[in-house]
């Protein structure tokens, strides 16, 4: 078993509270040291409460699950003998009321683009199969409920 940890601070400051127009912004802080500005979505708290330059949970839940699929396809492709030289990812997440009409992020599709070197380079049925072996490994994608659609581009 593995923990992971995340340090989330926010502080009132002088600002009224009960009026709910306090500011959202606030840090997610790491173990590697790494302190990332937060805030809550512009999309569901508008500006001024939220800032838009900050990371929000909707992006980030996007970005992990996108992250966690690269990882794997690059261990993957790895193991398989192909030389990967660049990987990108454009990821949508779609928020919407589920079934249970309760908002929920229903779907992320992910986007990604590798780029390949080397004598062995992956038709497209291998392109294919990397990215459902990258999918079925990725613990990210077996915690969550959201329909995930890998979409890969080609270059």
């Amino acid at each position: 078993m593995a923990t992971y940890t995340a340090g989330i601070r926010w502080n009132r400051g002088e600002q009224k509270f009960t009026d709910n127009r306090y500011s959202r912004a606030h840090t997610w802080q790491f173990d590697g040291g790494t302190t990332v500005p937060a805030s809550a979505s512009p999309h569901v708290v508008p500006l001024p409460m939220s800032d838009a330059t900050a990371v929000d949970p909707e992006e980030a839940f996007v970005a992990s699950l996108s992250s966690c699929h690269m990882l794997w396809f690059l261990s993957i492709a790895a193991m398989r003998g192909y030389v990967v030289d660049a990987y990108a990812d454009d990821a949508v997440g779609v928020m919407e009321k589920n079934a249970a009409g309760k908002l929920a992020m229903t779907k992320v599709a992910l986007h990604p683009l590798a780029i390949f070197s080397g004598a062995k380079r992956p038709d497209r049925a291998a392109l294919d199969a990397l990215h459902h072996a990258a999918h079925e490994e990725c613990f990210i994608a077996a915690s969550i409920r959201s329909e995930v659609v890998i979409e890969p581009r080609t270059a």
